[in-house]
């Protein structure tokens, strides 16, 4: 019972150990080259699958009749505009230091990214307002469209990509993964009643998937660090950056939220990125070494949530 209970407080951080551990273990046993090369497609499929099922199963049941604009939206994205506009600024700064214009735009990576699809997971179990970070997912997900395609060509002159044509390749990125599992959530509430009924009756089902998600993703997390190329000064300063970006960020959208009635909705909204996405567009628009920034960021910012839900865990157990 102890360790089913461990488990269960502690489901992200064991997600982390299970995800880095099993890369290692392939990657360090010379044994297990066969199995590495036989289950990589197997993972290639089953890790979107999982994704799907965690967002699928969160938007069941999810209210779309309070799926509307609030306040704390807009206290949020204007905080993320101030933060990308900021970290461009030393960017430019910094822009003669080789080194130091990689650390930089990995913490942009980690800043300009849309919330994470998967927030709403999160936001249930501690409590907030599903449909109402649902919505902002979608809202911010349009946001970091348009600002990615014009903020990144400017920061890498080399990149020479249409706007429209970037705008809309993220776009799709997002809708493949989020629009989809949306409407059929919809189409379960109001079509398949009873099937529906049953998923909303497993309220941890939706999180669960998610872990299993986090474990591969650290597990290519792990894989991109490996394999860097870029010296352990700068890995450790991407590391340390994006680990106190993190702190920043879920501080900062909390402040908001205090003032406008969202504490948690906020607070996850901003610090809680699509950290998928995040490494998709450093590696299309700035460096490789750009996307270890976000591929670290993943791990501090499950850590984060580990500590919020066991802080919900706590005070709701002695009230």
């Amino acid at each position: 019972m102890g360790l089913i209970r461990f488990l269960k407080d502690w489901t992200l951080p064991v997600a982390i150990a299970t995800g880095t551990v099993c890369y290692l273990t392939f990657y360090y046993v010379p044994q297990l080259d066969e199995w590495g090369d036989m289950l990589s497609p197997v993972f290639d499929v089953i890790f979107p699958l999982f994704v799907f099922l965690t967002l699928f199963v969160t938007f069941c049941k999810v209210d779309f009749h309070e799926m509307r604009p609030h306040r704390w939206h807009i206290g949020v994205l204007i905080a993320q505009l101030l933060l990308v506009a900021a970290n461009i600024g030393i960017i430019f700064m910094v822009e003669a230091d080789a080194e130091q214009k990689l650390l930089w735009e990995a913490v942009l990576t980690c800043i300009i990214g849309p919330a994470a699809s998967a927030s709403p997971v999160v936001v249930g179990k501690l409590g907030g307002n599903i449909s109402t970070m649902t919505t902002y997912v979608l809202i911010s997900s349009l946001a970091s469209a348009l600002l990615i395609p014009t903020v990144f060509p400017i920061l890498e002159q080399a990149v020479h990509v249409a706007f429209l044509e970037a705008f809309l390749l993220i776009l799709e990125k997002v809708s493949i993964v989020l629009l989809l599992p949306l409407v059929l959530g919809w189409l379960m509430q109001h079509y398949v009643k009873g099937v529906c009924a049953r998923i909303v009756a497993m309220p941890n089902l939706s999180f669960y998937c998610w872990a299993i998600s986090l474990s591969i993703t650290t597990g290519i997390t792990v894989k991109n660090i490996v394999h860097s190329n870029a010296s352990l000064v700068l890995l450790a300063m991407i590391a340390l950056s994006t680990f106190i970006l993190c702190w920043v960020q879920f501080f900062i959208g909390r402040g908001i939220g205090k003032h406008l009635g969202e504490k948690v909705n906020s607070g996850q909204a901003l610090f809680q990125k699509n950290t998928a996405l995040s490494i998709w567009v450093a590696y299309m628009y700035l460096h490789p070494v750009a996307s270890i920034g976000a591929g670290c960021y993943v791990l501090w910012q499950n850590i984060i949530n580990s500590i919020e839900l066991w802080s919900y865990g706590v005070k709701k157990s002695k009230s």
